[in-house]
């Protein structure tokens, strides 16, 4: 809940000096009819919270796939006294947050401790529809609370270091470990060319790979020797270092010349 303040005579001038931004009521505040019910309608504008910027300060999963789980979060824009001192939030305990999800699909990027997201603030007591996962009667009387708050999404986070970035240049995909595909098939399909880099080794596993194009080894930087357990079988030639495997010719002893391998 935000601060409320009042005036009495103990704290007139200071709260007769404060900006206006500071106390709801003002030596002027009951100056007329229009004054004091505008008075009154800040006092209960100020009950009601929509939204606010807020630290996570630790974060629960009820599993990494299997569901969104909860944040524990401190609201950062704190309450003001009658005479403008600051007064921080308490941690606001066990709120779900949003995972970007439509039926049995979902994005899954869970909030984590230390991560400035923005907070909403829903306008019923929602703890029963929590626990029931469904439609269920309000827990309380209790409205526009910060007690139902949703950690929607975060605003102000560190530089990441594993992301998905969508560029005018394209769409990048960086991970410090490890990127994993997996589905029953995978297809990579490109109008142009396909690069595979890596700082050691690709390795293909499978009971049968298929390639269908020229294949070259050996003309960049990393060319080196070739290995096939086999048994290798070519349906044309073969040249090695510049002579056909099948169509060159052996000589004899005395200097004949055989026929060409059949």
């Amino acid at each position: 809940m935000s601060a409320q303040t009042s005036a009495s005579p103990a704290n007139a001038n200071a709260t007769a000096n404060a900006p206006a931004a500071i106390t709801s009521i003002r030596p002027w505040s009951l100056a007329g009819e229009y004054e004091r019910q505008r008075t009154v309608v800040e006092q209960l504008l100020a009950r009601v919270r929509t939204a606010y910027l807020a630290r996570v300060v630790a974060a629960r999963q009820n599993g990494a796939i299997e569901g969104a789980g909860t944040v524990d979060v401190q609201p950062l824009a704190g309450q003001l006294d009658g005479a403008g001192n600051v007064i921080a939030h308490g941690v606001i305990y066990g709120i779900p947050y949003l995972r970007l999800a439509g039926g049995a699909n979902a994005v899954i990027l869970d909030p984590q401790a230390g991560d400035i997201g923005l907070v909403a603030v829903c306008d019923r007591d929602h703890s029963s529809v929590i626990a029931n996962a469904g439609a269920a009667a309000p827990g309380s009387l209790r409205r526009h609370d910060m007690s139902d708050s949703v950690y929607v999404t975060t605003v102000l986070g560190a530089t990441p270091q594993q992301y998905v970035a969508f560029t005018p240049d394209g769409i990048d995909i960086v991970s410090p470990s490890q990127i994993r595909l997996a589905a029953p098939v995978i297809v990579l399909q490109a109008q142009n060319a396909i690069g595979l880099t890596a700082g050691t080794q690709i390795t293909d596993s499978a009971p049968g790979i298929e390639l269908d194009g020229a294949i070259t080894q050996g003309e960049g930087p990393q060319g080196g020797a070739a290995k096939m357990a086999g048994p290798l079988t070519v349906q044309q030639d073969v040249t090695a270092a510049g002579t056909s495997v099948h169509g060159h010719d052996h000589h004899d002893s005395c200097g004949g010349t055989t026929s060409a391998p059949l």
